[in-house]
């Protein structure tokens, strides 16, 4: 009988330094439960409850029928890049060319092509925390140091203008931004991007303005550094689709810069991806030109429930939230409890029914916030704060 020969998996050593996304985990697990027979609220997943608008489906089908379905360029179809233009120099107040665009499959190809396109080793990489887990594990892989910096809540959950300075030296090669915030809804303000760019200065450091919320702006305007006069050519804007227009599973998003990086990351896009799906970039024409009402009825429906949600958690044991201004997200301060933002995190799922993600989850400094999703209906919601409450009462 002959022995099956057993070989080890011998992984590159670029891997070990790769995270991941525990929103994915989390939701596999509720999962899991919920085919055991257990009733879970999904407060974890970051994406709209909606449907994708009905005038941009027919948009994708339609271009099924006509043949969309071959190859395009990398950087993306010439007519969906300038309507990406057009609106970003009309959003942004600055002139923005079909060239500077490059179209993906989602926002994380702009993360990870712009750093692997920028950061060397021994360069260094300022990014927020707690912040999107991708950010640290793209800086990372890259071979890049990945430099924090904290976002405290008395604050606002916004970049310090006072400890910036400190974290930049000359090995600094890109600073992340990420307004409206995830996972705390923090929003920069258009005095807080002035501050960063005049910190900035006139040093050699681009900056990856990640702003894939900005439509989902409660209080006050949504204001990029690349409207800054000096800072477009030192900007990479990365935006999309997914939360705008409840279009996740498509799968498309885009990064704006400068000509001659643009032409770096679509060779990127080349060894990688090919190019984006030739139908769903038909579909994001109809998206960036066509009727807007549903972005502004989803936007209201997250304030909405943003607004029963804080109110809720903050009658909560043990519970302290602030009021996120923008995203679909809240961050609760859970230190009264006493339990750490891991554990409380799978109490609650495993013994409350409620899907929700730690704090440490989005860096060492998430220690004593949990972050809630409220892309669910009010129903679930109100339903998830009781859960909530009456486990406090009986474990607190």
């Amino acid at each position: 009988m002959q022995r099956a020969t057993q070989y080890e998996l011998r992984l590159a050593e670029r891997m070990s330094r790769l995270g991941t996304e525990t929103a994915f985990e989390v939701l596999n697990k509720a999962r899991a439960l919920e085919r055991q027979g257990k009733d879970i609220i999904h407060l974890e997943i970051g994406e709209p409850d909606f449907d994708t608008p009905a005038n941009i489906i027919e948009a994708g089908v339609e271009a099924l029928h006509k043949g969309w379905t071959h190859y395009g360029p990398s950087a993306g179809l010439p007519d969906l890049r300038e309507a990406i233009a057009q609106e970003v120099s009309r959003s942004r107040g600055i002139k923005v060319t079909s060239d500077e665009v490059v179209v993906v499959p989602g926002g994380k190809p702009v993360i990870f092509f712009t750093l692997l396109a920028l950061a060397d080793v021994g360069d260094e990489v300022i990014y927020p925390n707690p912040g999107f887990p991708i950010y640290e594990s793209m800086i990372r892989y890259a071979g890049a140091e990945a430099v924090p910096i904290r976002l405290r809540e008395e604050k606002d959950f916004g970049i310090d203008v006072d400890e910036l300075p400190s974290l930049i030296n000359d090995r600094t090669k890109l600073i992340i931004l990420n307004s409206p915030q995830n996972p705390t809804g923090g929003v920069l303000s258009k005095r807080d991007i002035q501050d960063i760019a005049e910190i900035i200065g006139e040093r050699n450091i681009l900056v990856l303005s990640d702003e894939i919320y900005s439509r989902l702006i409660f209080e006050g305007e949504h204001y990029s550094i690349m409207s800054v006069p000096g800072f477009k050519e030192r900007t990479i804007l990365l935006d999309g689709f997914s939360k705008t227009y409840a279009m996740t599973g498509w799968r498309m998003g885009y990064g704006v810069m400068r000509p001659d990086l643009a032409t770096h990351i679509s060779r990127l896009m080349t060894n990688s991806n090919s190019c984006t799906a030739s139908f769903t970039q038909m579909a994001g024409i109809e998206a960036v030109r066509g009727d807007q009402s549903s972005v502004e009825h989803m936007r209201l429906e997250f304030q909405k429930r943003r607004d029963v949600f804080v109110a809720g958690l903050n009658r909560v044991t043990g519970f302290s939230c602030r009021t996120p201004r923008g995203a679909f997200y809240v961050f609760p301060n859970i230190t009264g409890t006493g339990w750490s933002s891991k554990k409380l995190a799978d109490a609650l799922l495993e013994e409350a029914g409620v899907a929700c993600l730690s704090g440490t989850a989005f860096g060492e400094y998430g220690e004593g916030y949990l972050r809630f999703s409220v892309a669910n209906s009010l129903e679930n919601l109100n339903q998830a704060l009781e859960r909530i409450a009456q486990w406090t009462k009986e474990n607190l």
